[in-house]
């Protein structure tokens, strides 16, 4: 596993990159300062980001947002902190395990496991609601398409739906795609 260190704390994390050595990871180039964890993260493509902080920094969680935003990975943050805000805040941003008082190298293993599980969960709930979102964003134009169809030739639900589903089949396509163009070409005449 290809394994990117963020160290925005004053402690060597020397005996945590042993570790992870040992333990046959690949371990990137440690990032000094979150503010380079987003492009270390493009550019250096890595399994799993092990963010080790006293306690994070705004800066910190804005940056973490943005990798989960833009370059999702799953995500461990070592913290001196245990302040229930912090840890919201650090789980919004897209932390997928917080852990409080200590990085000791024995239990490193299980909590990348438990990282891994939690974004892989998270990842396919996303996908599933990416799904959902676009079935109903094409209902939403077949309902349209219906509606202009039921207005302009004077047709009925069905028979709007009807001449919907035939069209999509003489032309080969998807139900929201006719739709899509019907809401065009009536955007267009006015």
């Amino acid at each position: 596993m290809r394994i990117l260190l963020v160290n925005d704390t004053h402690k060597p994390i020397g005996e945590l990159r042993q570790t992870l050595l040992a333990a046959g990871h690949e371990v990137l180039a440690e990032v000094a300062s979150a503010r380079e964890l987003l492009k270390a993260v493009e550019s250096q493509q890595p399994d799993v980001v092990i963010v080790d902080v006293d306690s994070p920094s705004r800066d910190t969680l804005e940056q973490l947002a943005l990798v989960h935003r833009h370059a999702p990975r799953p995500v461990v943050m070592f913290s001196a902190d245990g302040n229930d805000q912090l840890i919201r805040a650090a789980v919004g941003a897209g932390v997928t395990a917080y852990v409080v008082d200590g990085l000791a190298p024995a239990r490193l293993a299980p909590i990348i496991q438990v990282a891994l599980a939690r974004f892989e969960q998270q990842a396919d709930v996303r996908r599933k609601l990416d799904e959902v979102q676009c079935k109903l964003d094409e209902r939403k134009l077949i309902d349209r398409a219906k509606g202009l169809l039921m207005e302009k030739r004077g047709m009925s639900e069905a028979q709007a739906y009807a001449a919907l589903r035939q069209q999509a089949m003489n032309q080969g396509l998807k139900l929201a795609d006719v739709a899509r163009r019907i809401i065009a070409m009536a955007d267009l005449l006015g």
